[in-house]
């Protein structure tokens, strides 16, 4: 368990292999419930709200009632959300690698260099 003032900022996170994704969704479709898909969305989707709570919980604890934070809980749960927005990528086919190259197009054009809150306001995204 650290303070959250323990924990080293990353300039620059790697990037998983896109073969390491690829095995974490067939991972995922080999455990994830099978149900009808909309049954696999709203378990997905419910899992996710489930799992972010938890998450959230975790970290209340530490901001709000100054607990030590327990790491390897919110990795836990960050985890287990990952697993569910796996599971509903499965289920309407769309695969982690596009999603993540489509959120960094989106980022790139907003904060072009890094983030800066004039950015974050200008949304240049969002122009058309």
């Amino acid at each position: 368990k650290t303070q959250l003032g323990e924990i080293p900022m990353q300039e620059f996170i790697e990037q998983p292999e896109l073969d390491f994704l690829s095995e974490y969704e067939g991972f995922v479709y080999s455990r994830f419930k099978t149900d009808t898909k909309q049954g696999q969305l709203i378990h997905a989707a419910l899992g996710v709200a489930g799992e972010a709570g938890e998450l959230v919980d975790a970290i209340k604890k530490h901001t709000i009632y100054g607990k030590p934070l327990d790491l390897e809980n919110v990795r836990e749960e960050i985890g287990d959300t990952m697993f569910y927005l796996v599971a509903a990528l499965n289920t309407l086919g769309i695969t982690m690698e596009s999603v993540l190259q489509q959120n960094m197009d989106k980022l790139t054009k907003r904060y072009p260099v890094k983030y800066s809150n004039e950015d974050a306001i200008a949304r240049a995204d969002k122009k058309v």
